[in-house]
């Protein structure tokens, strides 16, 4: 496996320090710590926590993007991949919070403005939903209920149990399905 860069495992560090002591603990010199870096190995790559919070969402909005990349040229196939990217097949329990919620949420908490390039690539990635063969509305339904499902997960707020998770993700997935064969 390769070795992380110092810019990975600092944002690693920088979720880790999220994770297990909050948001109100986020600070260079609690992601230099946990890094075992120096606040000087960590300026250079992040001068301010805005840039730090910065480079996470963008670190999540590009796995997403490879993700989505991964979409085949049928008709609905990028909302398809949509859905697998966020959505796990089968329901697992509630998780420790991810590094995704991780950033989304520094990204909130710590300067709301630094939310910009996320709402940037919601942009894009719904120009492209509405554009992907199918009906633009049912797309976008589509689209909203996935982001309220995740948003669902990960807050905990009444997220579907098992059985109903995968009967609610096919269904989905067959709305899809039926507008692409119309």
């Amino acid at each position: 496996m390769p070795r992380a860069s110092s810019k990975d495992r600092l944002l690693d560090a920088a979720a880790e320090v999220l994770l297990t002591e909050g948001v109100e603990s986020l600070t260079l010199e609690a992601v230099a710590k946990r890094a075992g870096v120096s606040k000087g190995g960590l300026f250079y790559h992040f001068p301010t926590k805005q840039a730090l919070v910065t480079a996470m969402i963008e670190r999540l909005t590009d796995a997403f993007d490879e993700a989505l990349a991964q979409a085949g040229r049928h008709p609905g196939d990028y909302l398809r991949a949509y859905i697998n990217a966020t959505i796990p097949e089968r329901h697992v329990a509630q998780a420790p919070a991810d590094t995704i919620t991780v950033a989304l949420l520094a990204g909130v908490l710590v300067d709301p403005a630094g939310l910009r390039p996320l709402r940037e690539r919601y942009a894009a990635w719904q120009a492209r939903l509405a554009d992907d063969g199918i009906d633009p509305a049912v797309a976008t339904a589509v689209r909203l209920a996935v982001d309220g499902w995740w948003a669902a997960r990960l807050l905990g707020l009444g997220e579907p149990e098992p059985g109903l998770h995968e009967r609610t993700r096919r269904y989905l997935l067959e709305s899809i399905d039926r507008a692409a064969h119309h």
